[in-house]
């Protein structure tokens, strides 16, 4: 029974709760019947070095639902296994970003009760996610996985060939992949797919009534970071300035040394970066929004307060259609939208 139960200390899903659905899950799909003992409070404590109070919480859910029962004097189990259905997710995500959490956190609410989602992050490691998907393997109804890795020298790869590899042994039946289109996954799968290089290129384009009125655009963009970003982005972002005969430049970071230009417009990507913007355009005498822009990549409530002017993707949209898919069952490839929101930094 003690190896059906999947605790990760870097899930963002309480250890309780992970508990809870562990042993559902293993009821749903027949690994646990009736009359099955249930591991004392104190061997799970000490197997997955949790608290008494947490197994116990988890423990007092699954009695008050009736899924377990206590016998004095001879231990705890299994005591009915007709429970409602419900489909079993791994979502799989590079890093717990705001924007990771906003995909979520829209899917959970678009699926309802019928589903639990266990949230867990590679941190954009080729090796902990092929030990991850090694140790999760048949367990999940549906892999939901946002690919993205950095390499060696922290450049970015969005697919490597070990990646291909692990993902095409996932039944297709049972793949969702999301934000890259970049890959060689064969079979019908869903896919919610972002064009990096045609989104940045598009959103800049809609944004150039504004965008002209500057002499030189600026993007900071980190080449190499411990969570890289798509070099697309820097190619549409080339693409666009160079198409439109824009005079730009590229830097890696606003450091100390930075000096902010009058008449130039700002592309950031790193939430720092942009802090480090807002504090020195603050402290200068230029006017944000007239004599300097400043344009945020992906959208945040931050931003919107602050009114900051975007190019970003819709990921609350991206998470309802991944649920929507997976309810309806559709195998089918689609792009997630990307929209230039104008505010007042611009």
């Amino acid at each position: 029974m003690i190896d059906q139960i999947r605790v990760d200390a870097d899930s963002m899903v309480p250890k309780y709760l992970q508990i809870i659905n562990s042993i559902i899950s293993s009821i749903s799909n027949g690994k646990v019947k009736v009359g099955d003992k249930v591991p004392s409070i104190n061997k799970l404590s000490q197997e997955f070095y949790l608290s008494r109070d947490t197994v116990e919480r988890a423990y007092r859910v699954l009695k008050k639902r009736k899924v377990i029962v206590s016998v004095h004097g001879r231990g705890t189990y299994i005591a009915k296994t007709q429970l409602i259905s419900k489909l079993n997710v791994l979502f799989f995500v590079n890093k717990l970003s705001p924007y990771k959490m906003m995909i979520y956190n829209a899917f959970l609410k678009e699926m309802g009760e019928n589903c639990h989602a266990d949230l867990h992050s590679y941190h954009c490691d080729e090796t902990l996610f092929s030990e991850l998907m090694a140790k999760y393997k048949s367990t999940y109804d549906y892999y939901v996985i946002a690919p993205h890795f950095r390499t060696d020298n922290l450049s970015y790869a969005s697919f490597t060939s070990k990646v291909n590899t692990i993902i095409n042994n996932i039944p297709k039946e049972k793949l969702v992949l999301l934000d890259t289109d970049n890959n060689d996954i064969k079979g019908d799968f869903i896919q919610i797919y972002q064009d990096f290089e045609t989104d940045i290129y598009n959103a800049l384009e809609t944004g150039q009534d504004k965008i002209t009125k500057y002499k030189k655009i600026t993007l900071v963009y980190p080449k190499k970071a411990f969570y890289p970003y798509p070099t697309k982005i820097l190619d549409g972002f080339i693409k666009y300035c160079v198409n439109n005969h824009f005079n730009f430049e590229v830097v890696e970071e606003v450091t100390n040394e930075f000096k902010i230009e009058a008449d130039n417009l700002y592309v950031t990507i790193e939430e720092t970066d942009l802090v480090s913007l807002m504090t020195k355009i603050k402290h200068s005498n230029l006017k944000l929004g007239t004599n300097v822009g400043v344009i945020s990549y992906n959208d945040t409530p931050l931003k919107q307060i602050l009114g900051v002017t975007v190019i970003s993707t819709d990921f609350e949209a991206i998470g309802k259609q991944t649920a929507k898919m997976i309810t309806e069952n559709k195998k089918e490839k689609i792009k997630a939208p990307f929209y230039f929101i104008d505010r007042e930094s611009a």
